[in-house]
């Protein structure tokens, strides 16, 4: 005579865990799912082993090396911090784009920089310290003289924020 009621199922092996519901994520090494559908966080987080970090550079060396050179330091500065913020974001001109700008009508350089610079803050949700606006005080603001060290200050501190805000670390 055979047994109609169903047996027990055995018990698991030792050591066995189940695995995590669908969805869920898991102490013991699942990784919850992507917001972003599996392409992981946009590059403009920063986050590590994400998009590149830009370098911080010091004002005041910026300053002299602008001086020193004669202009040239700044063509690079435009090249450099342009490049840096679009392999980091995504989005902006970029170096060379930067640089050809800087040559050829150089007095947009400092509303897009500021602008581009103050785009980096936005997009993570904060306060823009700087925009397009900030670039008054390079042009008409180069007639009383200071006008472009306070656009350059201000403009170069939040962009140096913003990296180390990220991480980044003064050389």
């Amino acid at each position: 005579m055979s047994d109609s009621t169903p047996s027990a199922p055995p018990p698991p092996p030792e050591g066995y865990r189940p695995p995590p519901p669908a969805g869920s994520p898991s102490s013991y090494g699942a990784q919850p799912p992507s917001p972003y559908g599996g392409y992981g966080a946009p590059a403009t987080y920063g986050a590590p082993g994400g998009a590149p970090l830009g370098k911080v550079r010091g004002t005041g060396v910026c300053i002299v090396l602008a001086i020193v050179t004669f202009g040239i330091y700044s063509l690079y500065w435009y090249f450099k911090t342009h490049e840096e913020m679009k392999q980091h974001s995504g989005q902006g001109v970029g170096g060379g784009v930067a640089l050809i700008l800087a040559l050829f009508v150089g007095f947009v350089m400092p509303y897009l920089t500021a602008s581009e610079v103050g785009g980096l803050h936005k997009r993570r949700g904060q306060e823009p310290p700087v925009s397009g606006l900030t670039g008054l005080w390079y042009f008409p603001g180069m007639f009383i003289l200071v006008g472009p060290i306070v656009w350059f200050v201000k403009t170069n501190g939040a962009l140096n924020r913003y990296w180390e805000s990220l991480g980044a670390t003064r050389d």
